[in-house]
């Protein structure tokens, strides 16, 4: 990975504003992306891979001569931890598949949820995931795409910040994706209340996968409504309810001279949201 000297920050997709500029194709967004003063892009291919080779290769190219950094957020349907064991040697192939897509787009991080515990004990889960990863590792190619395992929002999910630090001992190709907004509605919104709460994410991390991996992190954020079973639903920046606020973040993220990415994933108004983010980082960082 090349050595960064500032955070990127990028929307997860395309934007109410990106259609709003007549763009019509994601080939374009890398373009638009730079133009609105952003440097990431997640191409979303959370309801499958759907896009063949010729369209994945140009975004990579776009992306390229944008200087935009790239990742890629696998299917949905993932399930790492499925009790059937059909689920999980087809999620081995979604992974496969979103890998070879992220290679010709120019990503080097898959984003990946790890599924849920269903009824099963949070150990078991742990276990079949477990599991899964060391096959999907034994049997995917593009060894130079990291597999991001995401913190997840809802409680039954296997997603705590715990969870994922554990999965990604098992490999130094897999990392973790915090998702702030997932980890404040998990816990119904207690998490993230000054920077010290943020800075202990990346201190955890760092204790137990490297410094590098903390320093560098991908990042989701997004103001998220959440009930006591967890994440609801993803909201904007102009909500007052819910959180978190990304100000702290950013204020950790100075102070410790830290290097995520951040991709932010607002309900239509990615873009501009996380430019905001960005805006306000590099004025306390003046």
């Amino acid at each position: 990975m090349t050595k960064r000297t500032a955070p990127l920050f990028g929307p997860g997709g395309n934007s109410e504003a990106f259609y709003a500029a007549g763009k019509k194709s994601t080939v374009q967004a890398p373009e638009w992306v730079r133009s609105v003063g952003l440097d990431a892009y997640e191409y979303e291919a959370g309801k499958g891979v759907t896009a063949g080779e010729s369209a994945l290769r140009a975004v990579g190219e776009a992306a390229k001569e944008a200087g935009v950094y790239m990742s890629l957020h696998a299917p949905y349907f993932i399930s790492l931890s499925s009790e059937k064991s059909e689920t999980r040697l087809n999620s081995i192939s979604y992974i496969d598949k979103s890998l070879w897509a992220a290679d010709l787009v120019g990503a080097d991080i898959i984003v990946v949820h790890a599924g849920s515990c269903a009824k099963m004990q949070r150990s078991e889960a742990m276990t079949l995931a477990a599991d899964t990863l060391y096959k999907t590792l034994e049997s995917v190619g593009y060894p130079h795409v990291r597999i991001g395992i995401e913190t997840m929002g809802k409680k039954n999910q296997l997603g705590t910040l715990d969870e994922v630090i554990t999965l990604c001992k098992l490999d130094p190709r897999l990392v973790p994706v915090v998702d702030f907004g997932h980890l404040n509605a998990r816990d119904c919104g207690g998490v993230f209340r000054s920077a010290d709460d943020y800075r202990r994410v990346f201190d955890d991390i760092a204790v137990s996968l490297g410094d590098e991996v903390a320093c560098n992190l991908h990042c989701h954020f997004s103001k998220i409504e959440w009930t006591e079973a967890g994440e609801k639903k993803h909201l904007t920046f102009a909500d007052t309810a819910y959180g978190p606020d990304y100000e702290p973040l950013m204020e950790a993220v100075a102070r410790e001279h830290l290097t995520p990415t951040f991709i932010c994933e607002s309900a239509g108004t990615q873009a501009a949201d996380v430019y905001e983010m960005k805006r306000y980082y590099e004025e306390i960082s003046r």
